[in-house]
């Protein structure tokens, strides 16, 4: 490894899921310039399962980033490089013309670091990492601090052009110049991009007046001022059409994976759904009182905390639906704990983080985990590992006013129970007709390993506890 190789180090994007191919940057924390330590978080990305923080493992000063927020980047790939030795002065390869050679041998011989390591341009202006194979779709500039220019002469760095694997990647001093004298693709700094990115303003369009053709905000906001309308209308591509009756969302992250997942699943597992409509008024009347019960201060008290002791209950009572298909080697996994999954709509869209072994929790420490879950995917900081593993899911569609659904099954698993609002009907009890608090739940399973007969014997278990509570005592 050379000096400037060790010096100028590169953050991969990890693999922060399983298997996950690629991410989106959300947001960075850091700029080129910034001080970073090891395990600071640098930048939030989101993945095709949840938003997630991730830490570089090196100290130094950012010398680079290489993508803007906003784009999809293959798991691998440098999305960030470090000067772990600020102190050293300029790279090797910037030092090699002071030795006494030719002023286009040298840049011939430090080419191979400079595309390893440390590039002088704004990114997307200089050659790339020659380990590093870019993503074709969408080659965004991304934002980079100015380097010095080389001062030996611009035509030296120019000469060892054939030497990269593209001609237009080799390192130059200055940009490209399209046919008006301007640089082929717009110059601005990372805060300059966030900043025309919000206000709809495309950079194109903007004429520069910093030095070397580069554009500062100011530019930006001259622009937004002459061209009012440029706040609603997208920069990258058009989310509208002429008479704006349309709008175009591109599909990513935790929406395309959902997508993908319940088109897998609906078509390849065989679903059955069961309905029952039932009476919960004794149910509703206890988590009224296990409000004010103070073994349960401070804890998420609410129907769906009982309708999941309710499911684990008829989940011990008929373990075997409890299992997942096994397509490759044709087995029921029949499993002996219950990671219980609760659907949750976020504004990334739906996740379905779960409990680790719902089974053995008491019902207070079942009230604090689900609060745990909620809270953390309202906020977005579902990590993946908090969404894989799960067993059973519940999808409450009540709190939408919804009575009843066919939910669809979480890929792996073998049933999902939905849950509906509770209102107030007329229903017969004891004889006569009076006001109750009634529900309808809704029972999707996997036939190919649960029959009908399980599949409704674990629905009618689930709406007999809901209907009198105190058989999760009897029934434990």
């Amino acid at each position: 490894m050379t000096a400037v190789e060790q010096r100028f180090r590169e953050f991969k994007m990890p693999d922060v899921g399983e298997g996950l191919t690629e991410a989106e940057i959300l947001k960075w924390f850091v700029a080129p310039g910034d001080t970073v330590t090891d395990g600071q978080v640098v930048c939030e990305v989101e993945t095709a399962k949840a938003a997630v923080e991730l830490p570089i493992p090196f100290d130094g000063v950012v010398h680079e980033v290489r993508f803007d927020e906003g784009t999809t980047v293959d798991v691998g790939t440098p999305i960030i490089s470090v000067d772990t030795d600020p102190g050293a002065g300029e790279a090797a390869p910037q030092a090699a013309p002071a030795a006494g050679k030719p002023a286009g041998e040298p840049a011939a011989e430090a080419e191979p670091a400079e595309k390893e390591g440390r590039q002088a341009n704004l990114v997307g202006y200089g050659a790339a990492p020659a380990s590093t194979k870019r993503r074709p779709r969408k080659p965004l500039p991304g934002p980079q601090r100015s380097a010095p220019a080389p001062s030996a002469g611009a035509p030296a760095p120019q000469e060892p052009a054939p030497a990269p694997a593209r001609p237009e990647a080799a390192p130059s001093p200055s940009p490209e110049l399209n046919g008006s004298g301007r640089p082929a693709r717009p110059l601005a700094k990372p805060p300059v991009r966030k900043l025309a990115k919000d206000l709809g303003i495309d950079l194109e369009a903007v004429t520069p007046s910093g030095p070397d053709g580069i554009i500062t905000r100011e530019d930006v906001h001259a622009a937004a001022e002459a061209v009012q309308t440029a706040r609603e209308t997208p920069v990258a591509a058009p989310s509208r059409t002429v008479e704006g009756r349309e709008r175009r969302v591109p599909v990513k992250g935790v929406r395309k994976a959902t997508a993908q997942a319940m088109v897998n699943s609906a078509f390849t597992a065989p679903h059955v759904t069961e309905f029952v409509t039932v009476d919960v008024t004794r149910t509703m009347k206890l988590v009224a009182d296990l409000k004010q019960d103070p073994a349960m201060a401070g804890l998420r008290v609410n129907p769906l905390l009982l309708v999941a002791k309710a499911l684990l209950v008829a989940i011990r009572r008929n373990p075997d639906v409890n299992a997942t298909w096994d397509e490759d080697n044709q087995e029921i996994v029949y499993k002996d704990y219950v990671n219980l999954g609760i659907a949750a709509a976020t504004p990334r869209g739906l996740i379905v983080p779960n409990i680790k072994d719902a089974h053995a929790k008491t019902l207070p420490e079942l009230a604090s985990a689900l609060g745990e879950l909620v809270t953390t995917a309202r906020e977005g900081k579902t990590t993946p590992a908090q969404m894989s593993g799960g067993t059973v899911t519940i999808t409450n569609v009540g709190v939408f006013g919804i009575d009843a659904g066919t939910p669809i099954l979480n890929p792996g698993e073998s049933a999902i129970l939905a849950f509906g609002a509770v209102k107030l009907q007329p229903w017969v009890h004891k004889g006569e007709v009076k006001p109750r608090q009634v529900t309808t739940l809704a029972l999707s399973f996997d036939h190919r390993l649960v029959d009908g007969e399980l599949g409704s014997k674990v629905l009618a278990d689930v709406a007999a506890v809901l209907e009198r509570p105190k058989r999760l005592i009897t029934w434990a």
